[in-house]
């Protein structure tokens, strides 16, 4: 199992809106970035990612999972775009900052850390057991 966090404005699609979505869950459409785009191309089902909500709060708020690879995004007939789906699975008992990740000498180089921007990224195992134990959920 890979391992991968997914931002988005909480204004425009938020962890809410998500868990809404119920099991059907979400494409996680829109992406308009080579690097995010193939982060998503290398997903697979059953993946796990963090759901963090970048501008205001700027805290991974829940833990998702992809349910379907890398398909053509519905929202544009650009063949170069494409997305997975993704659906809640748990919220964080605590959401985890990104001051608190930068915070934590284990998470020095996590690209949320190092990379604000990448709306797609990789997350690695020892970062995964991390940020769980930030946010008091299982791993």
């Amino acid at each position: 199992m890979a391992y991968w966090l997914f931002k988005s404005e909480p204004s425009t699609f938020s962890w809410d809106d998500l868990v809404a979505r119920g099991t059907a869950g979400e494409e996680w459409d829109g992406v308009r970035n080579y690097q995010a785009r193939n982060n998503m191309r290398a997903m697979k089902v059953g993946d796990r990612g963090f759901f963090y909500h970048s501008m205001k709060d700027k805290a991974i708020v829940g833990v998702v999972e992809v349910i379907a690879e890398a398909h053509p995004d519905s929202t544009t007939d650009d063949p170069r775009w494409e997305c997975v789906d993704v659906r809640a699975v748990a919220p964080m008992a605590r959401p985890v900052t990104l001051e608190m990740c930068k915070a934590d000498p284990r998470l020095a180089d996590m690209v949320l850390v190092r990379n604000s921007r990448l709306s797609v990224q990789p997350v690695t195992e020892a970062e995964w057991k991390v940020i769980c134990e930030l946010g008091g959920v299982a791993p």
